[in-house]
């Protein structure tokens, strides 16, 4: 796995959309009632609290097939101290459509968080100034909509909450694979001791998309990691597959000038 952290590759105009996007992410992650690993009464209850809030804004795979909530339900916890059986979670208003674009904002901690919005604000800026910010946007949305739906079809029977950005940040990767396959990307390399390395856009992107591919296939010790792999399979697929229906890619790269914008 390489890290991007920076590309070579300017733009035209302020990415307004992105830095709103990361804004969001951000301020919701902090209002969230994320828990860790409980081994008190508070704090077992402060998670059960959090699996309440995810039932409610959290796209959970069989609601989506359905289109329709799921029945009152239990969660059991488990703590050092044994398992312990939340509060009957009722059901609600729900509406399984509008919490696919809720959960686009919701992470489940701060790791999470800071690899999807390292992701978006490497590579979100070219990309919202190649499609324009409204059309970025729909695009951005679009994306995040497909990644859920494609992962609650394979996984139509499943009850855990999918949450997370990462399925319309995939879109925003497949598109910058296709748009600027040969942008320099500068990422740390974790097996060379985070040596950063400057490397091209293609390989960086293709080698990420790959391991998605293999984990999302079962293939790799990570397929059990709680990730939605797959997600992020079909938010990539879509993202480069949109790009070139609308023949993006044939325009000419945005040229410097004397206002454009670099990245630190």
């Amino acid at each position: 796995m390489v890290i991007p952290v920076h590309d070579d590759n300017p733009v035209r105009r302020t990415p307004w959309v992105t830095y709103v996007l990361i804004a969001l992410n951000i301020a919701v992650f902090f209002v969230e009632p994320i828990q860790t690993i409980p081994t008190t009464t508070s704090s077992v209850s402060s998670l059960c609290e959090q699996d309440r809030f995810f039932s409610q804004y959290a796209a959970v795979p069989k609601e989506l097939t359905e289109n329709k909530t799921l029945p009152p339900h239990r969660t059991v916890i488990k703590t050092d101290r044994g398992d312990v059986t939340c509060p009957v979670v009722k059901e609600t208003n729900k509406s399984p459509a509008f919490s696919v674009l809720t959960a686009m904002f919701l992470h489940g901690g701060l790791l999470h968080l800071l690899g999807n919005m390292l992701f978006l604000w490497v590579f979100g800026n070219n990309v919202e100034d190649r499609l324009g910010r409204i059309r970025y946007l729909l695009f951005y949305l679009i994306c995040g909509y497909a990644a859920a739906y494609g992962f609650a079809i394979a996984n139509a029977n499943s009850t855990v909450p999918l949450i997370g950005a990462s399925g319309a940040i995939a879109g925003v990767l497949g598109a910058y694979f296709v748009l600027f396959p040969n942008a320099k990307v500068t990422s740390l390399v974790p097996f060379l001791l985070f040596l950063p390395l400057r490397l091209p856009a293609w390989f960086v992107l293709g080698f990420w998309f790959v391991l998605q591919w293999i984990y999302s296939s079962g293939s790799a010790v990570a397929s059990g990691a709680g990730v939605a792999y797959l997600a992020h399979v079909v938010g990539f697929v879509l993202g480069a597959a949109i790009t070139l229906v609308l023949g993006l890619r044939r325009r000419d790269p945005p040229r410097r000038s004397r206002g454009g914008l670099r990245r630190a």
